[in-house]
C-alpha cells in the first residue's frame, strides 16, 4: 500500500507544550504551571448571555464573517482600546480562536518560497503555519539582553528579496515581553522601507502591566500593511469559547475569509453572542482579572529572585521566562527532573524555538496559593542541584 501521509505534515513536530501535561493528568498530586489559560471562570454577565442565547434557540449559522452586532462590538472596542479603526463590514471577521486567524491570514498572503520572519521564542503555531503554506519561516533568535524585545538592527540583517510577512508576538508567549511605542517606530520605518506585510498578534493586549498596550497598526502606513489578530480567551477568560477575530485591509479580509468559508463555516454562534456582552460591559472584569495577574507577577519574579534564579521582569501576558543554564540542564531535562522528583510541571523553553534553551516558561495564572505550593517545590528542586 502506498504511503497515506504527506511528508510535509510528518516532518512537521507536535507542540512541545502538551508533553508534560499528559503526563501530569495522571500523576497524583501534581502541580502544573504550564497551561497558558487563566483560572478565573469566565465573568457570569458573559456565561448567562450565552445560556440566554440557547434558550432563545439561537443555534443556527451565523454569516460566514460572524454576527453584524459583533463585529460592530470589536470595532468600537478597537478604536476605544488602541486607537485602531476598521469597518465591521469587509474589515472585520470571527474565528475559531486566534490560531484559526494566524493560519487563515498565512495561507491568504504567502506563495510558494516566500519568507517569513519569526522572532522566537513564540507562540508554537507560527512555524508549522507558514510550513503549511508552503513558505519559508526565517527565525530571529530574541536576546535576553534585549528583554527579549525585536531590535531593528535584527530585523534588517534577516530580510531578503523574498520577504514577505513579519510575525509580530507580542505582548509575547512564553516571555512576558513588549514592544513600546518607541520600540515599534523602529520596526514600523523597516517594514515600510523593504515593502513588508505584517500579521500582528495581540491575543495578550489586555494583559500589559506599567504602560497601555500600542499595536503597531496605529504607525502611519501600517494599517494597510497589517493584520490585527486579537480574541477573547485570555482577556476574558473565554478559552473554552474558542473566539477570535481578525482585521485588516479588506482585500486581505476578504481572501482570508474564503479560506475559513470552506473551512469552518462559522465561528460558534453561542460563543458569538456570549462575546457581544463580554465587549460592551467586560471592562471591570478584565481590569480585575489584569490587576490580579500584576499581583501574581510582582509575586513570582521577587521569589525567583529570592532564590537565584536569573529572571528579567516580564510586562505582558501571564507568563515568567526565568533562565536555568547554571544547572547544566538541557530545558526539557530540567522540566523532567522537576516534574518526576517535585511533581511539579513547567514548559521547557525550546517548546517556543530553539533560542528557549536554556529558560524554562512558568504560568501565572494560577493563585497565589497554587504559586507558593510550587515555588516551595522548586526552591527544593534548585537547592538540590545548584553546585
Amino acid at each position: 500500500m502506498r504511503d497515506p501521509l504527506s511528508k510535509k505534515i510528518v516532518q512537521i513536530q507536535p507542540s512541545g507544550i502538551r508533553k508534560f501535561f499528559d503526563i501530569v493528568s495522571e500523576m497524583k498530586d501534581a502541580i502544573s504551571l504550564g497551561v497558558g489559560e487563566p483560572d478565573f471562570d469566565t465573568p457570569w454577565h458573559i456565561r448567562e448571555e450565552g445560556i440566554y442565547s440557547l434558550e432563545r434557540g439561537r443555534t443556527f449559522y451565523t454569516s460566514n464573517a460572524g454576527l453584524k452586532e459583533l463585529k460592530e462590538e470589536i470595532s468600537k472596542y478597537l478604536e476605544r482600546r488602541f486607537g485602531l479603526t476598521y469597518n465591521p463590514v469587509g474589515e472585520i471577521y470571527v474565528t475559531v480562536g486566534g490560531s484559526e486567524a494566524i493560519d487563515n491570514a498565512l495561507r491568504a498572503m504567502l506563495d510558494v518560497g516566500d519568507e517569513v520572519i519569526i522572532p522566537q521564542p513564540c507562540y508554537v503555531s507560527y512555524e508549522p503555519c507558514v510550513i503549511l503554506a508552503d513558505a519559508v519561516p526565517v527565525i530571529i533568535e530574541l536576546k535576553e539582553e534585549n528583554e527579549f524585545k525585536l531590535t531593528k538592527a535584527q530585523l534588517e540583517a534577516a530580510i531578503t528579496e523574498k520577504t514577505k510577512i513579519l510575525v509580530m508576538p507580542f505582548p509575547n508567549n512564553p516571555t512576558g515581553a513588549i514592544m513600546t511605542k518607541d520600540d515599534l517606530a523602529d520596526i514600523a520605518e523597516v517594514v515600510i522601507k523593504h515593502d513588508l506585510f505584517v500579521i500582528s498578534d495581540e491575543i495578550y493586549s489586555e494583559l500589559t502591566y506599567g504602560s497601555n498596550h500600542v499595536s503597531i497598526a496605529s504607525f502611519s502606513g501600517l494599517r494597510e500593511r497589517t493584520i490585527v489578530i486579537n480574541g477573547f480567551s485570555k482577556s476574558y477568560a473565554m478559552t473554552g469559547w474558542r473566539l477570535g477575530y481578525a482585521c485588516g485591509p479588506k482585500a486581505i479580509v476578504d481572501q482570508m475569509l474564503k479560506i475559513h468559508q470552506y473551512a469552518i463555516m462559522c465561528a460558534p454562534t453561542t460563543s458569538q453572542y456570549a462575546a457581544i456582552e463580554a465587549l460592551r460591559n467586560g471592562d471591570n472584569d478584565v481590569e480585575n482579572m489584569r490587576n490580579a495577574y500584576d499581583r501574581r507577577r510582582k509575586f513570582l519574579i521577587k521569589a525567583l529572585h529570592n532564590m537565584g534564579l536569573k529572571c528579567f521582569e516580564p510586562f505582558g501576558a501571564f507568563y515568567v521566562f526565568p533562565c536555568i543554564k547554571e544547572f547544566k540542564m538541557s530545558s526539557e531535562e530540567f522540566a523532567e527532573a522537576l516534574l518526576n522528583e517535585e511533581k511539579l510541571a513547567v514548559v521547557p523553553g525550546t517548546a517556543f524555538g530553539n533560542c528557549g534553551e536554556g529558560f524554562l516558561r512558568i504560568s501565572y495564572a494560577y493563585s497565589i496559593e497554587d504559586l507558593k505550593n510550587a515555588l516551595e517545590r522548586i526552591e527544593r528542586f534548585i537547592k538540590r542541584h545548584r553546585k
